[in-house]
């Protein structure tokens, strides 16, 4: 493809992209940097989490985006899953060591560092 579709695909996976960044802030991130915010050490703990992810995706070598962001998280949650993780039902308790939980919120953290959808 070229053109015209080229970009509208650009733009759809995009959107798709920030999208799914902002279900995953609304299921996992509001909660867990208000938790954060009271909780220096849970911070320390997240940013070490961030910068795994940062580490993974290679973001010395390249910027991160809303795209790389959004395809990670989907693979933690799908390898999660494969591997008997049950996303918890109702308020998650952000002091149990989740770590699924605290990978996502580090992409959560990560996505607020991004300049914002257009």
């Amino acid at each position: 493809m070229n053109g015209l579709f080229s970009n509208a695909a650009a733009r759809s996976a995009q959107r798709s992209a920030n999208a799914s960044l902002a279900d995953l802030t609304a299921a996992v991130g509001v909660s867990g940097i208000a938790f954060s915010q009271n909780n220096p050490g849970f911070m320390s703990v997240i940013d070490q989490h961030a910068a795994g992810v940062r580490d993974s995706l290679s973001a010395d070598a390249r910027p991160l985006t809303a795209i790389l962001l959004a395809a990670y998280a989907e693979g933690v949650r799908d390898a999660a899953f494969q591997h008997g993780w049950q996303a918890p039902e109702g308020e998650i308790d952000w002091s149990e060591n989740d770590w699924v939980l605290r990978r996502l919120l580090a992409v959560c953290t990560l996505a607020r560092t991004l300049p914002a959808p257009r």
